[in-house]
């Protein structure tokens, strides 16, 4: 897509927490113009109300969301709860709009994933924005595809910070993708803005609480499809996220034992990741011995990630530390439209992380 040195960009739930780490992102950008901002429960309030860290935009009023508010911009960002962002889209078909859906609703490539997962009719399927992703049958990566689209589904969080460990492995021949495991600690931001008696800080301050425990998270599928495209022929996987007492952040510990016939050690590992991301401006293999922590990340569009071979155990175990707002989330997304607009794709993003 060829666009105007500048962008205008509306966003669609912009009272939440992806939506508004969207805008965080897009108020630095230098070719962004922040346009219409919507939101459902929150329409008529002003954003400083939500967000009052965003303070160049703390007096816009929030619009109900609908298609006819949001038309008119050249990109328009979804950042809708899962399966509201169809009947938008839909009612937006036809425009050379730039659309970009934070949620779930065109991530899945297969209907009966999607059916299985969430239950509802699937509203189909859009270019998937993780540039980072290997492509076994493209002999690339997913920014070849990302540069020439109109319709982007941003990946899941976790589903960001899994695929990223294991794909190296996976693309390089050097994993058996059929018994892998995945444990990842979630901030609280992850679990979105609702207002739930288990997300209230009273439960969740000094405790850890797992969820969707054995295999119904819906982010299993999602995973698979991505190890699929890298090569992988068939995916088993068991995926446990664990909320933890901190804001934001993701840090996923995943394990995997070596494909039939291969023999592993931590430097061939660390030699077939360091191959894979050698060239990536956001994904970065630390040095041998220094392992992720999400304090690294906070506030960065950067994935780090650290590899070792466990011996005893026989698996391969990677780290990967990511902010699930950022990466995980809005800065994978302005990753991915910067792409799409023919824009480096760093611009607007930092690698610098806010620890301690």
């Amino acid at each position: 897509m060829i666009i105007r040195m500048t962008f205008t960009v509306a966003v669609a739930g912009a009272s939440g927490y992806a939506g508004g780490e969207m805008l965080r992102l897009l108020a630095g950008h230098p070719q962004a113009r922040i346009g219409t901002l919507t939101a459902h429960a929150n329409a008529g309030t002003a954003l400083g109300l939500h967000h009052p860290h965003l303070r160049s935009l703390a007096d816009r009023v929030l619009e109900p969301t609908s298609a006819a508010a949001l038309a008119g911009h050249d990109v328009v960002v979804l950042a809708l709860p899962h399966g509201a962002s169809g009947a938008i889209a839909a009612e937006l078909a036809g425009t050379s709009t730039l659309l970009v859906d934070l949620g779930a609703d065109h991530r899945l490539v297969d209907p009966a994933d999607w059916q299985r997962y969430y239950g509802t009719p699937h509203a189909g399927t859009w270019t998937y924005g993780l540039p980072e992703l290997v492509r076994a049958d493209l002999g690339g990566t997913q920014r070849t595809v990302l540069a020439h689209t109109d319709r982007i589904a941003v990946p899941g969080c976790n589903v960001t910070a899994v695929t990223l460990g294991l794909q190296p492995g996976v693309a390089a021949g050097l994993l058996d993708t059929s018994d892998l495991v995945a444990v990842l600690a979630v901030g609280y931001s992850g679990a979105g803005k609702a207002s739930k008696p288990h997300l209230m800080a009273a439960e969740g301050l000094g405790s850890a609480a797992p969820y969707a425990v054995g295999g119904t998270h819906r982010h299993i599928p999602e995973i698979a499809q991505n190890l699929r495209a890298a090569g992988a022929a068939r995916v088993g996987i068991s995926f446990t996220p664990v909320l933890v007492p901190m804001s934001r952040g993701i840090l996923a510990t995943v394990t995997a034992r070596p494909a039939p016939g291969v023999e592993l050690d931590t430097e061939q590992l660390r030699a077939a990741w360091s191959a894979a991301y050698a060239d990536e401006p956001f994904v970065e293999l630390l040095p041998a011995g220094q392992w992720p922590t999400t304090a690294m990340v906070a506030g960065a569009n950067t994935a780090l990630v650290q590899v070792a071979w466990d011996a005893d155990a026989g698996r391969a175990v990677v780290v990967v530390a990511i902010d699930n707002l950022v990466k995980g989330t809005a800065g994978g997304a302005l990753q991915s439209l910067n792409l799409a607009l023919g824009l480096p794709e760093t611009t607007g993003l930092t690698t610098e992380g806010l620890a301690p």
